[in-house]
């Protein structure tokens, strides 16, 4: 490499790095967690299959579209890269500065709080219920917990390991994803195989409940289906760092999320056949619950450790994943300048990694993190929806961009998906609507932002 020229990244991820990476993004706590809220939408064994199976298949379209679009431009960014060329810079912005903000670096701490939990189920000096430091300012009450320092370390050290390299993060990543879908495989072979299970056993009580169902119930519903595969795009947001992108993108991005449609489906089976139906209404531990009553306290406890260490390897999936789409908005200019910087040694965009670990981390002490990404995680629907339709626009915009893999079923499959999210969209601003008024109104704060990087660019240009 000529020492004058900018470092550039590195493509070191095979197609079983980006399966795994697809896989690992979207398996954390959501299958051991949210099939209890949804049995307090849908308190039916039949209706939660029928959810859990359509939100698969909803997923399967978004990947099949997004597969296109990431073949079309197999470089770092994903998402923002896809809005910005078929909707222009302010599209493409506001998703970064939503997935900055509070998608992708709340979802993290999430992540990061989340396994400080289960960490302290072990370790009770380190749990999230050990406050360690009080305060209040301006009437403002303040409490800082051990488990929330954990999960900083956490973030800290992934972030850590990520610095050093793609290969780095990607094996930790893989190790993480093999214990997860192992851990997945033996719930469901010994739990359709063997267990004291105490829930369907007729037919009649397979379809029992049906009569609760509603629209809205079951758009609330999917929403919570919708979070727990949240990460499915991950190969594409990390495209300028797969080999063979044109083949590898789209085949990852299909096959990871048909394996994650499979797992969850066979998974939930697992608990109707475990657990009553009103032993699984709104338990949180839905994953505990049923081990507890297949394989008794021993196996329990044994599934919390792994629920644990399955979150910790989401975690590690989104400190991947996330930092190239800030380095995509950078390199544009509608960013942080620093973090569009390339180590020239390790290759990653480390200040980008940095940035991320910060911002999560800050996220994690304030303990805001849950409400913001409640508000916000309605305005998923609304760039997925706008990602699926961008399918169709740029095949009428950009006819002749060289298109290596084209969405199977096209114009069907992207249609379908756009007309799903729109769907949970609107279910959402009737049945919540003061989230959703929240939620926009965090994106709309973006608008001022995106007028000073504008106006930073055209400085430097006009310089």
């Amino acid at each position: 490499m000529n020492s004058s020229s900018k470092p550039t990244l590195l493509r070191k991820m095979n197609l079983i790095d980006t399966v795994f990476l697809v896989i690992g993004s979207v398996i954390g706590s959501g299958i051991f967690m949210t099939t209890g809220y949804i049995a307090g939408y849908l308190p039916s064994p039949f209706l939660i299959l029928i959810i859990c199976l359509t939100g698969g298949l909803v997923t399967l379209a978004g990947a099949l579209s997004f597969a296109e679009l990431g073949a079309m431009f197999p470089k770092a960014g994903g998402p923002y890269i896809y809005l910005r060329e078929a909707y222009g810079s302010p599209a493409g912005f506001l998703y970064g500065w939503a997935f900055f903000a509070v998608i992708q670096c709340g979802g993290a701490a999430a992540l990061a709080v989340g396994f400080a939990e289960y960490f302290g189920t072990f370790f009770p000096l380190f749990s999230t219920k050990n406050i360690i430091l009080e305060s209040s300012a301006l009437g403002i009450p303040y409490s800082l917990s051990a488990g929330q320092l954990i999960a900083v370390l956490s973030i800290v050290l992934l972030s850590a390991i990520n610095y050093f390299g793609i290969r780095s993060g990607v094996v930790v990543q893989n190790i993480m994803t093999l214990i997860r879908l192992g851990s997945l495989a033996a719930l469901v072979v010994f739990g359709l195989l063997i267990g004291n299970k105490a829930g369907v056993q007729t037919m009649p009580q397979f379809f029992s409940g049906m009569s609760s169902f509603t629209f809205g119930a079951f758009g609330l519903a999917f929403i919570a289906m919708l979070w727990t595969y949240d990460g499915w795009y991950s190969a594409s947001c990390a495209a300028g760092e797969i080999s063979r992108p044109e083949k590898n993108v789209p085949k990852g991005l299909i096959i990871g999320t048909a394996i994650v449609a499979l797992a969850y489906l066979l998974t939930n089976l697992v608990y109707v056949l475990a657990l009553p139906i009103d032993r699984m209404k709104n338990v949180a531990a839905i994953g505990e619950t049923a081990a507890f009553q297949l394989f008794g306290p021993g196996i329990s406890i044994l599934i919390t450790g792994l629920i644990g260490i399955s979150i910790f390897g989401c975690l590690s999936a989104t400190i991947i994943y996330g930092p190239r789409v800030f380095f995509a908005m950078a390199e544009d200019g509608y960013f942080f300048r620093s973090m569009s910087f390339i180590h020239p040694r390790y290759r990653v965009p480390t200040r980008a990694i940095t940035g991320q670990a910060i911002w999560a981390s800050i996220l994690c002490l304030s303990g805001t993190f849950q409400a913001l990404y409640e508000y916000v995680v309605f305005a998923l629907v609304i760039f997925f929806a706008a990602g699926g339709l961008a399918v169709l626009v740029l095949r009428y915009r950009q006819p002749k961009t060289p298109r290596p893999y084209k969405t199977w079923g096209y114009p069907v499959v992207p249609l379908f998906f756009v007309l799903i999210n729109l769907a949970v969209l609107i279910n959402t601003l009737y049945n919540q609507p003061m989230k959703s008024l929240i939620g926009l109104g965090i994106l709309v704060v973006g608008l001022p932002a995106y007028m000073y990087w504008k106006n930073k660019i055209g400085q430097t240009q006009s310089g």
